[in-house]
């Protein structure tokens, strides 16, 4: 067995959940895929992949044994990259996981001057506000909006923070009135973002005191955009992240209630498997982040 072939098999058939697929990337024909997969297996002495006729899915053996391989590939390619002067530079596919809101709003414009930067890279960009696993997905990176980060294995890089506020259309709150305290929000139209993390109590602290609302929501919706177009039309009102409605707000679009009170902030950050023999592309792109949440 070609250890080193056989990985870069493992590695390319758990990224495209497919043995055809791998053997098309790779120039194998499917036999050779199988069989280095089943070398490997042997070797390591576990199921690394459920297989059917129809489907194939990794074992819990295989995932982490992919997360191992994939550090390890991408640490032998940064050597020869390091060796090669005309590969100093990064280079290769970086697939990255991001929020689709916070890209649109912050990110998106400024990525084809990231790619004119950098020639040899080329950027797989999935914008999804559901979370993903970075190492079952095959994704380098991903940026993710918490309250609160959970523990895990991954290494998270802060990016910024984003307070949010509560916010409805001039004419929703000339034909229902603004709410004085958080309580009063009960008898008011609210829009759910139905993926946030607080998407079912909204939390309110003023003078040492928490109150917490349960959201009655006769619209709720996966996209922090479609928030914002509610709004906009005086359906109703909602707790937004500040930078979708900054322009809104400025321009007398939306307005601002319970200035008052504090309510909760959301941060973001860039997370990826390890720090350890990070690869180029990922060094630059974090660069990227944080120079584009830096500015104002």
């Amino acid at each position: 067995m070609d250890r080193y072939t056989a990985l870069q098999v493992f590695r390319h058939v758990a990224d495209l959940n497919s043995f055809a697929g791998a053997g098309r990337r790779l120039g194998l024909s499917p036999a050779a895929v199988s069989k280095n997969v089943a070398e490997l297996e042997a070797h390591v002495g576990a199921r690394l992949i459920h297989r059917t006729t129809r489907r194939m899915s990794l074992t819990a053996e295989g995932a982490t044994y992919l997360e191992h391989v994939v550090r390890a590939l991408d640490a032998l390619s940064e050597a020869d990259q390091s060796l090669c002067p005309v590969k100093k530079g990064p280079s290769g596919t970086l697939r990255v996981s991001a929020p689709m809101t916070v890209t649109l709003t912050r990110l998106s414009a400024a990525i084809p001057r990231f790619l004119s930067r950098h020639p040899a890279l080329t950027l797989d960009l999935h914008l999804d506000d559901r979370r993903v696993d970075l190492i079952r997905d095959g994704f380098d990176l991903a940026i993710r909006g918490r309250d609160s980060l959970e523990d895990s294995s991954m290494v998270a890089r802060r990016l910024t923070a984003m307070p949010h506020v509560l916010c409805a259309a001039p004419a929703y709150f000339e034909a229902h009135g603004v709410p004085r305290v958080p309580a009063d929000l009960q008898s008011h139209t609210c829009v759910r973002f139905s993926l946030s993390a607080h998407a079912d109590t909204w939390e309110f602290s003023k003078d040492g005191r928490t109150e917490r609302v349960a959201v009655h929501a006769r619209y709720s919706v996966t996209s922090s955009l479609a928030v914002r177009d509610a709004l906009r039309e005086g359906f109703g009102l909602s707790l937004m992240p500040r930078p979708y409605v900054e322009d809104d707000l400025r321009q007398g679009r939306l307005q601002v209630a319970l200035q008052d009170w504090r309510t909760v902030e959301t941060t973001l950050y860039a997370v990826y498997p390890s720090r350890q023999h990070l690869a180029p592309k990922i060094r630059v792109f974090l660069d990227f982040l944080a120079e584009e949440f830096d500015r104002p």
